[in-house]
């Protein structure tokens, strides 16, 4: 027995209703009273005193012989969702991702000209430099940071572009502004980027943006993969359509969130 439990302060109504509602699934979208009550332990009496509360408040649904959760009952999922940041919405479809791919993967925001991480997923260390949340790198030669500075208004970019020191990180870096300009074009209109041993030799890097409810971008993210599990286009075809999928669940995690 659990604290609360012990002190009287444990509600078992509520234990019972949430039993109620747990009842349902997939693959018993509709049950009988008598169902809800054999899955829940309850007494028949029991069970359609909930079933008919939660009617009343139209979280359930019935015909009379068969109930059914009613889409309101999301609005419990979207309580939670609200109270989370970006980070904790999207760590479960990180981790979905990594154990897809069985590759790193990592959401980061744009802090003037460098990416911040503010959530990671490790499955296996790939460079030199250890990553983890806080860790930045410089926006122009990471698959995030070019998500993030393709999708910045023309002004802000130019700005950037002329003021940005583009070093060499590795032999293949893009150093110059107006080459770098060109791929972020690119980059905006096809949605997603591919950064191919820019940051570090051996690293291959795809990222794609994660849009806010409102249509912009608030975070990228990305999964990484040594230059070794593949040729660019085979990691390419292996990798983007997962990584695309995964921010778009993201998105929609947060848009469920906001509408509360």
């Amino acid at each position: 027995m659990t604290d609360a439990a012990r002190s009287g302060e444990f509600v078992q109504s509520l234990e019972r209703g949430l039993a109620v509602i747990r009842a349902f699934d997939a693959e018993h979208p509709q049950l009988t009273l008598s169902e809800v009550a054999r899955a829940t332990g309850l007494t028949r009496a029991a069970a359609r005193r909930f079933l008919l509360t939660l009617v009343e408040l139209g979280y359930v649904h019935t015909d009379g012989r068969l109930f059914a959760l009613r889409p309101r009952i999301l609005d419990l999922g979207y309580a939670y969702l609200s109270s989370l940041s970006l980070p904790e919405v999207a760590q479960p479809h990180m981790e979905a991702l990594v154990a897809q791919v069985h590759e790193s993967c990592s959401v980061s925001v744009l802090d003037g000209d460098e990416v911040v991480y503010v959530a990671r997923v490790p499955t296996k260390r790939i460079m030199t430099v250890g990553i983890s949340v806080g860790t930045r790198f410089p926006a122009y030669a990471t698959s995030m940071g070019r998500v993030l500075l393709a999708a910045q208004p023309t002004d802000w970019l130019d700005d950037y572009l002329a003021t940005a020191q583009l070093r060499a990180l590795t032999r293949r870096t893009i150093t110059d502004p107006a080459k770098l300009r060109t791929t972020l074009n690119r980059i905006a209109g096809q949605g997603y980027a591919i950064v191919d041993q820019e940051l570090e030799e051996g690293l291959r890097s795809l990222a794609a943006p994660i849009h806010g409810d409102d249509g912009a971008v608030v975070a990228a993210v990305n999964v990484s993969a040594h230059a070794s599990r593949g040729t660019f286009d085979a990691i390419r075809r292996e990798l983007l359509p997962p990584l695309l999928e995964t921010a778009r669940r993201i998105e929609e995690d947060l848009a469920a969130g906001s509408r509360r």
